[in-house]
């Protein structure tokens, strides 16, 4: 009798402390999560169309700034947006470009990519009010003058930096 009284207080005990430990990992902070989230995983790369923008100069189009973009943010919060990211970013790429009249695209020496790159990824959390936009990363950036549109001859960046 002894027997069975002290193996149904070992399953009563085994049982409690099972279901402590299912609440407890079930409750988990999302933060925990968030906070682990690495290029191996938890983090989403999205690819942008590609973004055009014109360039004016006294008030007539002289070329096409083309970039295509990717970032990488936790899928989760890019799933809750109510507006896209890829709208946010396009309208600080043509906000960072007609910001800054001083970029000479024909040239791309006073063009800092690095700089791009951390202004848009700076913006872009400021208006999300979050940090969750971890990374910018540029896969295509051109110039199309604008003799050259409707031909396959651009100028890309890479091709133009010195060596």
């Amino acid at each position: 009798m002894i027997k069975l009284m002290a193996a149904a207080l070992w399953i009563s005990i085994a049982t409690t402390g099972a279901l402590i430990f299912s609440f407890q990992s079930a409750t988990k902070d999302d933060t925990e999560e968030e906070a682990q989230a690495t290029a191996f995983a938890g983090l989403d790369y999205v690819r942008t169309g590609i973004i055009s923008v014109p360039i004016f100069e006294n008030g007539k189009v002289h070329g096409y700034f083309l970039a295509r973009l990717v970032y990488t943010a936790e899928g989760k919060r890019l799933a809750q947006l109510k507006l896209p990211a890829e709208a946010l970013l396009s309208d600080l790429v043509y906000t960072h470009l007609y910001g800054h009249p001083e970029i000479d695209f024909t040239s791309r020496k006073n063009f800092d990519v690095d700089s791009f790159r951390e202004t848009l990824r700076a913006g872009l959390n400021e208006r999300l009010g979050e940090d969750l936009i971890r990374e910018i990363l540029v896969e295509q950036i051109d110039y199309l003058p604008k003799d050259q549109v409707g031909t396959s001859q651009t100028k890309t960046a890479a091709s133009e930096a010195p060596r």
